[in-house]
């Protein structure tokens, strides 16, 4: 999803020299792997009142006044840095919209799940369960993208933050450890427990 270390490498040594259009170039790469990051986080009410885009927009803007910054002290991997930017933004507008519109909010949907799309629970799904691509596998694919969506609702913040970020944006052990601040012991403890939980729904209902 995110783009590879050796591509924000040099995009990060032409931004530092200053090149022409360089920064440009360099937030332009995440652009896409940062809306879809902020598009799962967002709750689904809010999502029909605040377009991903636009806080996408934020972080980049942000991103571009604190670039200096970050080269002068990068603690961690660019893409991690601007997700960092991104969570907080995220907080932010719920925060914002829970205060301005509590009410119509609160009678459409709890706040803080994630807005699923077909996209993203089928992505989601064929690493959960192998299944032949054939028409029978296909409808039963779909009745797992929906039961996979619900699963993932209904884990603790924690473990639900865990496999978006494990699965969906393929970070690895050692990114998800720095993200969250934890060991990376603790991190991978963290993504087994959200695992069982979801397998504990899926897979019995996979071989039934």
């Amino acid at each position: 999803m995110w783009p590879t270390p050796e591509q924000t490498d040099k995009l990060l040594a032409d931004a530092e020299k200053k090149e022409a259009g360089a920064t440009d170039a360099l937030l332009g790469e995440f652009r896409e792997p940062l809306r879809r990051m902020i598009g799962l986080r967002l709750d689904p009410a809010l999502a029909k009142r605040v377009d991903a885009s636009d806080i996408v927009q934020d972080v980049l803007l942000e991103a571009n006044q604190r670039l200096t910054e970050y080269l002068k002290k990068p603690d961690m991997p660019f893409h991690l840095w601007l997700r960092h930017l991104a969570q907080d933004r995220i907080i932010d507008t719920h925060r914002r919209h829970r205060l301005a519109q509590r009410r119509s909010i609160d009678k459409e949907q709890a706040l803080d799940r994630p807005a699923w799309t077909d996209e993203s629970s089928a992505s989601l799904a064929q690493q959960f369960v192998d299944l032949e691509r054939t028409p029978a596998s296909e409808a039963i694919q779909k009745e797992l993208q929906r039961k996979l969506a619900d699963a993932v609702n209904a884990l603790d913040d924690d473990d639900r933050e865990m496999i978006l970020m494990r699965h969906h944006e393929l970070l690895s052990n050692q990114e998800v450890a720095a993200a969250l601040k934890l060991t990376e012991a603790a991190a991978s403890m963290r993504y087994l427990r959200a695992v069982r939980r979801l397998k504990a729904v899926l897979v019995p209902e996979s071989q039934g």
